[in-house]
């Protein structure tokens, strides 16, 4: 499990990094939406590109946002349920999800997206309002974004493998479950060989 472990901690890493940097396109997107709003009321000058990229930087945002998203555990989740079950049922129904519905959305996503991406590509496909952007690099966030969430999701699923197998801690316990700090959930073996 060590190497597993191991990449599962760089792909950690790499979603947490393209999170932190996304928060700055927030930031860029609002400036740009304040900026341009300044020009239009007080100039009575519009850009449809300075409209476009606000929503291409929103685009970005929340589509390479799903591994960060993921990764955080900030993804839309059935509580209800999930919080009835057990530690090692919970890994269980996260890897039947990650592995029977997770991967399997990103990878047709992907496939059926990158035509597109190319097609506009080779076309030079471009906005039709007046002085729009190009369309390729808003459609290429399709793939690049789903294939960021299948990356994060390839990390959870180790992790939870992990756990099962009493190689690491559970990936769900919260900051306040006292059993967090110890690295192992209660019905984890590596707990309860030390009991």
């Amino acid at each position: 499990m060590g190497p597993l472990l191991k990449i599962s901690r760089l792909i950690d890493a790499i979603s947490n990094l393209v999170g932190r940097t996304l928060i700055w396109l927030v930031l860029a997107a609002t400036l740009i939406s304040a900026g341009n709003a300044i020009v239009r009321k007080t100039l009575n000058i519009g850009s449809n590109a300075m409209l476009e990229i606000q929503w291409y930087l929103y685009a970005a945002v929340f589509m390479l946002g799903g591994g960060y998203a993921l990764l955080k555990n900030t993804h839309v989740r059935i509580d209800v349920l999930s919080n009835k079950f057990s530690a090692r049922t919970r890994a269980w129904v996260d890897i039947g999800g990650i592995v029977i519905f997770l991967l399997p959305m990103c990878y047709l996503l992907s496939v059926f997206a990158w035509p597109i991406v190319m097609s506009a590509i080779k076309t030079g496909e471009v906005s039709s309002n007046a002085g729009g952007l190009i369309r390729w690099p808003l459609y290429a966030l399709v793939p690049a974004g789903f294939g960021l969430l299948a990356l994060q999701g390839l990390s959870e699923l180790i992790k939870r493998i992990a756990f099962l197998r009493g190689a690491g801690p559970d990936p769900m316990a919260l900051p306040h479950d006292p059993h967090a700090d110890s690295g192992a959930a209660p019905d984890a073996p590596a707990a309860k060989a030390g009991q």
